[in-house]
C-alpha cells in the first residue's frame, strides 16, 4: 500500500493503493492527488503523504466503503448499512448508494424505519422515502413507540402526519405527537409549542369526539402544544356539525381512526 488512513476514534489504521481510489472516485481524486501550493500560480505536482485522519467514520463503515471500491461489491448488515449510505452520499459513490437503498429496503424492521426514513429524505432518495413511509403506513402504532420516531424531524415527521394510511388512532397520534415534542424540546432546548409547530397542524383534531377534545383541551393548557385557534375550530366543527373553517383533509378519517358518531356530519 502507498496511502493510509487514520480512522475514527479508535484511530485505527486502513491501508490501501492510491492509484485505486483515485480511478474509483472523484472524492478520494481530490484528496489524494491535490498537492500542497507552492505559490498562488503554480501547485506542486507531489501529491498529499498522509496519513489522512478521518475521526468521524467507523471504521467498519469505512472498511465497507474501501471493500466496494475494490471488489464493486459490498457486505452491508443492519448496524451499519444508513452509515455506509451516508458515506455513499459524501463520496459520490451513486452505486454504492443504490446497493445500500435495495439492502435497507429488503432488511427495514419497526424500530429502523424511522431512522430510514429520515436519511432518506436528507439525501434525497425518493423510492426509499416512499418504501419507509408504506411501512411506517403498515404498523404505525408500533413505531409511533420506537426511538427512532421520537428523533424525527419536525419537516419529516410533518410528512409522515399527512399520510391518510396511517394504521393509527387520531388520539393516539395526537399523545405520540406530544410526547415527541417533548423529546425535541428538551433536545433543542426549545418551547414544545416552538419545536412541534409543523407537525401539529397536521393533527385531524375534527376526528376526536367532544370529550376527547375536552381532555386534549385541559391537557393542552400545561405544555401549549396545540394553538388555541387549532382546537376552537375543531369545537366549531361540532357545533356546526359539519367541518367548517377547517381544511378538508383534516375532517377526513385515516385508515386506522375509530369510528364516532359525529363523523357522519364532517363531509
Amino acid at each position: 500500500s502507498d496511502v493510509t488512513f487514520v480512522v475514527g476514534p479508535e484511530q485505527q489504521k486502513v491501508f490501501a493503493h492510491r492509484c485505486v481510489l483515485v480511478c474509483r472516485c472523484q472524492a478520494f481524486q481530490g484528496m489524494l492527488c491535490q498537492g500542497p501550493v507552492d505559490s498562488e500560480d503554480s501547485p506542486s505536482s507531489v501529491p498529499p503523504q498522509g496519513p489522512f485522519i478521518l475521526g468521524n467514520v467507523q471504521p467498519e463503515v469505512f472498511l465497507t466503503v474501501i471493500e466496494f471500491l475494490y471488489t464493486n461489491s459490498v457486505t452491508l448488515n443492519r448496524r451499519i448499512a444508513l452509515e455506509v449510505l451516508t458515506s455513499s452520499v459524501e463520496y459520490g459513490l451513486q452505486d454504492l448508494c443504490k446497493l445500500c437503498v435495495k439492502f435497507i429496503k429488503d432488511t427495514l424492521s419497526i424500530e429502523q424505519v424511522c431512522e430510514a426514513l429520515q436519511a432518506a429524505v436528507t439525501y434525497g432518495q425518493a423510492d426509499l422515502q416512499q418504501h419507509c413511509l408504506a411501512f411506517i403506513e403498515g404498523c404505525t402504532a408500533a413505531v409511533v413507540r420506537t426511538r427512532g420516531f421520537h428523533e424525527l424531524s419536525d419537516v419529516v415527521l410533518a410528512r409522515v402526519l399527512r399520510s391518510d394510511r396511517l394504521a393509527v388512532d387520531e388520539l393516539d397520534l395526537v399523545q405520540a405527537v406530544r410526547e415527541w415534542a417533548h423529546v425535541s424540546s428538551a433536545v433543542l432546548e426549545r418551547p414544545v409549542s416552538e419545536v412541534a409547530a409543523l407537525p401539529v397542524q397536521e393533527l385531524r383534531l375534527p376526528l376526536l369526539a367532544p370529550s376527547e377534545l375536552a381532555t386534549l383541551e385541559r391537557h393542552n393548557q400545561q405544555d401549549l402544544l396545540i394553538p388555541m385557534e387549532n382546537i376552537a375550530a375543531a369545537w366549531r366543527s361540532h357545533a356546526l356539525k359539519k367541518g367548517s373553517g377547517v381544511p378538508f383533509h383534516l375532517c377526513r378519517p385515516r385508515r386506522g381512526t375509530r369510528p364516532r358518531d359525529h363523523h357522519r356530519h364532517l363531509d
